[in-house]
Order: structure tokens, then sequence, then C-alpha cells
């Protein structure tokens, strides 16, 4: 199976999947949850009252509560987000809500401030680019060519930008929010998109080493090639699960673990498929320069 002979036309599919995200992302954007931009969520669960009638319910509670999101969850509770009310607040709208329906039960009440939730987002882009900083250096030295690093970092962002274009079509379609557990997980993609490359590329050294007179993308497609099965299955036994947690886990997981899911199919396809062909492009490019030099 020669992977190398369609190199351009992968990386051209990964540009198309990027295209797709960045796309979403510009147009729609994510729909960040109560955690990074602050204010209170009140979700009730109530056999009378539903999110579908949305604005009556914030007609309902405007005097105590102004709610910018309604949500109706598929555990039939409803989730109120709106801005920042203290707990006797909290227990006025539940009083004003319960004329409605009396056996009316709250679930969860959660506020934070808005300070809290820019420190999240900047301690995220934080640890993004400090992630990035040390596998690119981390890469770099131990393969002694800026190449590795370089497309190891670029697979590794590819895979960020695939997760946060689908939450940001989530978001759209679903309704659905990016909180804490998301960033948990974006990072866990990552430390997972990193991890199976370098086996890719540890295999393309091995190989290097043993035969030094064969062309470069013979080595890495043979690379890809031995290594691709174990990534597989090593990847499919971890989507099984996170595939059955995602079908019959609980809400309040269930998005966090579609993260993982999509993290890690990404990751698996960028290993083989993105980072070990810009490693031949990048050789093409060296090899360009020297014949236009002479």
């Amino acid at each position: 199976m020669n992977i190398m002979k369609w190199r351009y036309h992968v990386i051209f599919f990964s540009i198309f999947l990027l295209s797709i995200s960045i796309g979403s992302l510009i147009i729609n954007g994510v729909r960040p949850s109560i955690d990074f931009t602050g204010g209170s969520l009140l979700e009730i669960q109530s056999t009378k009252i539903s999110g579908e009638n949305s604005s009556e319910l914030k007609e309902q509670v405007k005097d105590f509560f102004e709610v910018s999101v309604i949500q109706q969850t598929q555990n039939d509770s409803v989730i109120l987000r709106g801005n920042f009310i203290d707990n006797e607040t909290k227990v006025k709208v539940l009083e004003k809500l319960r004329e409605q329906d009396a056996d009316l039960v709250e679930l969860r009440f959660t506020t934070i401030g808005p300070t809290f939730g820019r420190e999240i987002l900047i301690k995220m882009l934080v640890a993004v680019a400090i992630v990035a900083v040390a596998i690119l250096m981390y890469v770099w030295y131990q393969f002694s060519q800026i190449s590795f690093g370089v497309s190891a970092i670029i697979a590794m962002f590819h895979d960020t930008l695939i997760v946060l274009g689908a939450f940001s079509l989530f978001g759209y379609f679903f309704g659905v929010e990016i909180d804490i557990l998301f960033v948990t997980a974006l990072l866990t993609t990552l430390a997972f998109s990193v991890h199976d490359t370098i086996v890719v590329f540890d295999r393309i050294r091995e190989l290097r080493r043993k035969h030094r007179t064969i062309e470069f993308a013979t080595v890495v497609n043979t690379a890809v090639t031995e290594t691709l099965g174990r990534s597989v299955n090593n990847s499919v036994t971890v989507m099984l699960m996170l595939l059955s947690l995602t079908l019959l886990g609980g809400d309040t997981i269930r998005w966090f673990v579609a993260a993982l899911l999509i993290g890690v199919t990404t990751g698996t396809y960028s290993s083989s498929f993105l980072a070990a062909p810009l490693l031949v492009v990048w050789d093409d490019l060296r090899i360009w320069r020297k014949q236009r030099k002479k």
C-alpha cells in the first residue's frame, strides 16, 4: 500500500476538513457555557414546565432572573442560564415557577463570576501554547530535525481545530455548549495525537538507520504501513468504550465523551495520514530548493 503516493491528496483532504471547521468557527463560533461567560445556571425538573415555551418562561421570571438561554435536556429537565443572581433571588425564582408547578424540583444551581470565567479561558489558551512549544522542542530534540517537530504540531492543531469545528456545528444545530470538561477533552486530544505521531516517527527513524540509501518517501511509507495496524487496533478499543459511554452515559458526560471520541478518531488519522506525509512534502521541498540552487 503506497500511502505516500497520495500524500498531496491526503493533505488537501485535511485542508478541506479544516476549512469546514474554521468556516463554522468564524460563522457560528462556539457556545460557551457558564464556566466561561460567568452568570448563573438553574436546572429544574418539572412535568408542567417545558423549555420549548422559552419566551413564556423568560417572561415569568424576568422580575428576578434575566434569562438568556433556556435549554430542554434529554432527561426532560430545563436549564435556565442568565445573569448573576444570589441564593435569595434563586429562591424567589423557584417560588415563582412553583406557582405553575408545585411539584417542581431544583436539580442544580451554579454561579460563576465573569472574572473567573475569563481566567479559565486565559489559562486554557496558555496551557495549549505551553504544550505546543514543549512538544515542538521535545520532538525536534529527539529526532534531530525541526521538520518532525513542525509536522507533529501541525497534526496536533489539525485535530484540535477539527474537534472545535465539530462542537461549533453541534452548538449551532443542537445547542451544545463547551465547558471545563470540553477543555479537558481538548487537552487529552493533544496528548493522544502526539503520542500516536511519535510512534510513527520513531519507526521512521529506525528504518532510516537501517536503510540509508532508500528514498525517504519509501521509508516513510513503510513505517506508516507497519504501524497502521497497531494504531488502528489501539484506537478502536478506545473508540468502542467511548462510543458506549456516548450512547449510554448520562447527559453530564455525554458531550465530553463525544469530544474525546472525535479527538481519538482524528488523532489516529492525522498521525499516519497527515504528520507522516508532511515529512515527505518537507523533504520534497528540500530537494527542490537544492536543485534550484544548482
